[in-house]
């Protein structure tokens, strides 16, 4: 039996980040997917195997940063592996890609890594094991402990909508203009207990969950709860499983700062009684659905306030919450992308706008040849 230990969640240090990418393995001439990981994992040094890892396909690579004290030190360690993957890549013969699905290749020329766990998630799944083909952006933050990390799990899913609708970056899968803006939130929730959660009375009553699912033979494993936003039993964080990975190193510092400042005010609201834990489910999914599908003029329902917002308005009531808490961490500049809101393409309106000028051959290219892999395009 797996022992859930209540302990993991208390940081002295707190609001430290962790952060995991997950890349493409492509073709340098073709740019479709290709079966590197094995090559890639060897090619590692002994001092690197934390940082990288193997997803459910043998075409993708995760990788992990370190414990980070900060945004600036999260970006820097980013960029550090962004950079090693990409020496890796040219040593084997590939390069990584970055989008939250491949545009066009077929789930069914995957081949899944071959380990107990992999296996175990493509026996339970089986066709819809093989067509999660989705690359995430995910971010961990640490608080102090497990009480703390339940009660502003609750009040942080009021922004999950608002995050997915500026990171979708996954309009394609298998060659076809999907229609969505985030095509991976749509194939990731195939999966079981992939949905928002439910409120958490406590930590006790999370734990009851976990250890029902396990009991169940549901889970094998802690981290076979996939929700969109969890407290994360091996690290002990919050962490945001929302969004879609992302190209420019920008927009993935903005999400980052994001997600660090949304727990800072929640925890302060927390602890002054004011956080909002009771929200409706039914009008958050309709919020991920509208940030799936729809643009920033799409109707949604600010579950914190009971108010009808367009995105565009909910984008920025979650950057005013959070206003005082980036300029606490001294990210006071993640406040200015609000500014530029109304001429904001997400990057799967880039990547449709390269198709209808250029085609697939051209995106594909452009997803392989320009991943940023420095801070100069900020």
């Amino acid at each position: 039996m797996i022992q859930l230990n209540k302990n993991i969640f208390s940081h002295d240090k707190l609001y430290t980040l962790g952060v995991e990418e997950e890349y493409m393995l492509c073709d340098i001439k073709t740019g479709e997917l290709i079966s590197k990981a094995n090559e890639f994992m060897d090619s590692l040094n002994s001092n690197e195997k934390d940082r990288f890892t193997y997803e459910l396909i043998l075409s993708e690579i995760e990788a992990n940063t370190p414990i980070c004290s900060s945004l600036d030190d999260a970006i820097n360690q980013v960029l550090k592996l962004r950079n090693r993957a990409k020496d890796i890549c040219e040593n084997i013969g590939c390069k990584i890609g970055i989008s939250g699905t491949h545009p066009t290749s077929l789930p069914e020329d995957q081949i899944f890594v071959d380990s107990p766990g992999y296996n175990w998630v493509s026996d339970q799944l089986q066709f819809y094991a093989r067509r999660n083909n989705t690359f995430a952006l995910h971010v961990h933050v640490a608080v102090e402990d497990a009480e703390t990390s339940i009660h502003v799990t609750n009040g942080l899913r009021r922004w999950l909508p608002s995050l997915l609708a500026i990171s979708a970056n996954s309009p394609f899968f298998m060659a076809e203009l999907t229609g969505m803006k985030s095509t991976r939130t749509m194939q990731f929730s195939a999966f079981p207990r992939t949905q928002i959660p439910n409120k958490f009375e406590n930590y006790e009553d999370y734990k009851n969950i976990v250890q029902t699912y396990l009991e169940l033979n549901s889970i094998e494993k802690t981290r076979q709860i996939w929700w969109k936003i969890r407290p994360h039993f091996d690290y002990g964080t919050i962490e945001f499983r929302i969004c879609d990975v992302q190209r420019s190193i920008y927009m993935t510092e903005v999400i980052i700062g994001i997600c660090q400042a949304l727990v800072h005010q929640s925890v302060k609201d927390y602890k002054l009684g004011n956080l909002i834990e009771d929200l409706n489910v039914e009008f958050l999914n309709d919020g991920i659905w509208k940030a799936t599908r729809f643009g920033f003029d799409s109707k949604i329902y600010d579950t914190g306030t009971g108010e009808i917002k367009t995105q565009k308005e909910m984008i920025i009531t979650m950057f005013n919450y959070i206003k005082e808490s980036l300029d606490y961490f001294g990210n006071s500049h993640i406040y200015d992308f609000i500014q530029n809101l109304d001429s904001f393409q997400s990057e799967a309106e880039e990547q449709i706008k390269i198709y209808n000028n250029n085609g697939f051959d051209e995106l594909k290219s452009f997803l392989i040849n320009n991943v940023d892999y420095n801070k100069k395009n900020q």
